[in-house]
């Protein structure tokens, strides 16, 4: 039945100032003009200045700087590295030495090496000349003894990180050489866990310490990260270069005060190839990175399930800027892993070029915890999938019946997304502007668009949100459909559809589907469908 907007089941009101009141936040909304926007060329890995500029956020937030590291050092050829040979000793005994020193640097030249798990120490910087190349070795023995870690938001003891720490302070990796992984032809990836059926292998009845994951005797292996500190502070990591990972690139966890900038991923072709996790951390800065990659590029995670809930460890205080993204699954992402709250993220100042998703964020019902107070402000996406894409039930593939949509009764595992401002977007291609799966207990809450210009193929699909709105945008689409199933206190404000045949048709359904209002949009007169 097509009926105007206004007639069944509308709360029709006088639309002059609207303000909600949504789980218990005022919002009120203000436009922004003369606004510019970055552009390749300004931002990526090619394009990182010597310094760090001061670090403006909408919350409080540390002023982190480059770290000062002491005058001496110690190349790994006097300690016997010999090019195209296993150096890991060499390598070891380098940071070894230069530690007990009291710090300094120790020097990777020219050339190429062949090496198996570094672990850092406090007060050293890895310095990876350019010129240099590192292989890092695929064989599981050559990441023995395991060590304690936490994969795909799960704790245990495995093989840690190709590049890896334990509770040290004031540690770097930089320089402009290149670190290339194993890749997948290899021993570790043949014996790792399966993330797909991940929780089979965990036995969450028994401390993390005692979860061992060493591969002898064809046993299975947690798969390593490319460089992953855990229980650090003061992390520094510059103009690196990697490639060819076997899991995960950059995963700082349970870390404190990092700096990531002017690094340089590529992983593209490797499921699984995130550019960079940043897994239960607190002050984090990520700025001048180029990232091409087989998974997710930037992603923000807090845990996994009930081994997350248990930790209980937030992400929080990150900062995101000029950065680039190509090839990857989204540009930047927060989850799916959610458990211990991921909160008070600010990406501004980034290009997504090429990405199948830009903004993207993910969680499920048994993964816990979720987002909140999340900001992203200057973006500029040219995007082969949706723009802006919230999938909070995911794949039955993964957790079964819990990815329909079907009401179930909340309980610790239920996440939640709420409190999200983005503004200033320019969308440049994609397949949807927006699409919103919430969780029918659990929608999307408070999410606030504004300022946008965006040409897409599609416009918006929204099930199971409470509180959005969209202001200030002029979307340009040949598709003239807004779905809306059980979205309720939604907004659109001066907002100009430019789409074929210039009407607009919103389709709603679902019993709790009420306040959605258009104010000062083009055209005026939108064709309501209720079902």
């Amino acid at each position: 039945m097509r009926t105007q907007m206004g007639i069944i089941r509308r709360k029709i009101k006088l639309l002059g100032m609207i303000l909600f009141v949504l789980s218990g936040n005022l919002f009120s909304i203000q436009a922004q003009t003369n606004v510019v926007l970055p552009v390749v060329d300004e931002v990526g890995a090619d394009n990182m200045p010597d310094t760090i500029a001061p670090i403006h956020a909408p919350f409080d937030m540390l002023q982190l700087t480059k770290p000062v590291f002491s005058d001496y050092t110690l190349s790994i050829v006097e300690k016997g590295a010999k090019q195209k040979k296993m150096v890991t000793e060499a390598i070891q005994a380098a940071i070894d030495e230069v530690n007990r020193k009291g710090g300094g640097t120790v020097l990777i030249p020219k050339g190429e090496w062949n090496t198996g798990r570094i672990v850092l120490k406090s007060n050293v910087n890895l310095h990876v000349s350019e010129g240099a190349v590192v292989y890092f070795s695929g064989d599981i023995k050559d990441y023995l003894p395991v060590v304690f870690t936490r994969s795909a938001g799960v704790e245990g003891m495995s093989t840690g990180a190709c590049i890896y720490a334990n509770g040290q302070d004031h540690i770097a990796v930089t320089g402009k050489g290149r670190l290339v992984g194993p890749g997948r032809d290899c021993q570790l990836w043949k014996q790792n866990v399966g993330y797909g059926s991940f929780d089979q292998y965990i036995a969450y009845d028994k401390p993390a310490t005692e979860r061992i994951y060493d591969g002898k005797e064809g046993s299975k292996v947690f798969l390593p990260t490319f460089i992953g500190p855990i229980h650090c502070t003061n992390v520094y990591i510059e103009g690196i270069s990697l490639e060819a990972c076997v899991f995960w690139n950059i995963v700082p966890t349970y870390c404190e005060n990092v700096i990531i900038r002017g690094v340089t991923v590529n992983s593209v072709g490797l499921p699984m190839g995130d550019g960079m996790d940043i897994e239960s951390c607190r002050n984090v800065l990520i700025e001048y990175c180029t990232l091409s990659t087989g998974d997710d590029c930037f992603t923000i995670k807090s845990g996994r399930g009930i081994d997350g809930l248990r930790v209980n460890k937030p992400t929080e205080n990150i900062v995101l800027r000029y950065n680039l993204t190509k090839i990857g699954h989204g540009g930047i992402t927060c989850g799916s892993e959610t458990a211990g709250m991921i909160r008070d993220v600010y990406a501004h100042d980034c290009v997504f070029e090429g990405t199948d998703v830009g903004i993207r964020f993910k969680t499920r019902r048994p993964r816990g915890g979720g987002g909140e107070n999340l900001y992203y402000e200057r973006i500029r996406m040219k995007t082969k999938a949706t723009a802006i894409h919230f999938d909070m039930l995911g794949s039955g593939m993964y957790v079964g019946s819990q990815a329909t949509r079907s009401w179930m009764k909340p309980n610790e595992f239920t996440p939640v997304y709420r409190n999200i401002n983005i503004k200033d977007i320019m969308v440049e291609d994609a397949s949807y502007f927006l699409k919103v799966t919430g969780i029918p207990e659990s929608p999307a809450r408070n999410v606030t668009i504004s300022n946008v210009r965006s040409k897409s193929q599609k416009l918006i699909l929204a099930d199971d949100v409470n509180g959005l709105v969209l202001e200030n945008a002029i979307l340009e689409s040949p598709d003239h459909t807004i779905q809306i199933s059980d979205g309720r206190n939604i907004l659109f404000k001066n907002v100009t559809f430019k789409v074929n045949g210039g009407k607009i048709y919103e389709k709603v359904d679902g019993k709790l589907s009420e306040n959605i209002y258009f104010k000062d949009c083009t055209p005026s007169d939108i064709n309501v469908e209720i079902e």
